[in-house]
């Protein structure tokens, strides 16, 4: 079994992805030990206790510097014996504390085809905008594992989209939530729970069920 801590920041859309893939059966052999979120009101607190998980928020605000958050942070993901951070549209930095404690096992969902319109600056809306701006046809999510840059961290998973002609920064949003982001997160913990995901010299490799 593989414990794993959900890090929210908004309404947990993809939180609820989550829980519904392992309530569902799609995930196995996965607990989801604690949601974790830097926001006091994120909506994703409340899907948490609608499930009867445990939520807890730990923001940056409610320490006198950065070390000081990360040392909470990382003493709650111990005290849960977390084997798995999911950065489920979590807006802040993980702190370097974090990312060595926990080498290749943070992942994140990033909603866009990375290296496109990702690092620093590109999240949320963001991403949707400048994808439309520059007038590609096509885009998508990524789940990649974290390292210590910004979206550079090795890719996982990815999921193209297509773009309309009549697509809003909000339409293009909600379909790469429904089609990508909400699909890929799950499968990606799965794999990770049943040993499919090796890192090798910087990429990832995704082993076949027939050979384990």
């Amino acid at each position: 079994m593989m414990n794993i801590s959900v890090l929210v920041s908004g309404g947990g859309t993809n939180l609820q992805a989550i829980i519904n893939a392992v309530e569902h059966g799609e995930i196995s052999d996965v607990k989801i030990v604690s949601v974790v979120s830097n926001n006091p009101g994120a909506y994703a607190l409340e899907r948490a206790a609608a499930h009867g998980l445990d939520g807890v928020c730990i923001s940056p605000k409610d320490f006198a510097d950065r070390e000081q958050y990360a040392k909470a942070l990382l003493a709650h993901l111990k005290e849960t014996e977390t084997d798995l951070v999911v950065l489920a549209g979590f807006l802040v930095v993980i702190p370097p504390m974090i990312v060595e404690a926990f080498p290749n096992r943070i992942i994140n969902i990033h909603p866009s085809l990375i290296p496109s319109f990702c690092g620093t600056g590109y999240y949320g809306l963001k991403v949707h905008e400048e994808a439309l701006r520059r007038g590609v046809k096509v885009t998508g999510a990524t789940v990649h594992f974290v390292d210590s840059g910004t979206d550079t961290g090795p890719i996982i998973l990815q999921k193209a989209v297509e773009i309309r002609d009549d697509d809003t920064p909000q339409s293009l949003q909600l379909r790469v939530m429904q089609h990508a982001e909400w699909r890929l997160l799950p499968e990606a913990i799965d794999l990770i729970a049943h040993g499919r995901v090796q890192v090798e010299n910087g990429r990832t490799r995704i082993l076949p069920e027939d050979i384990l």
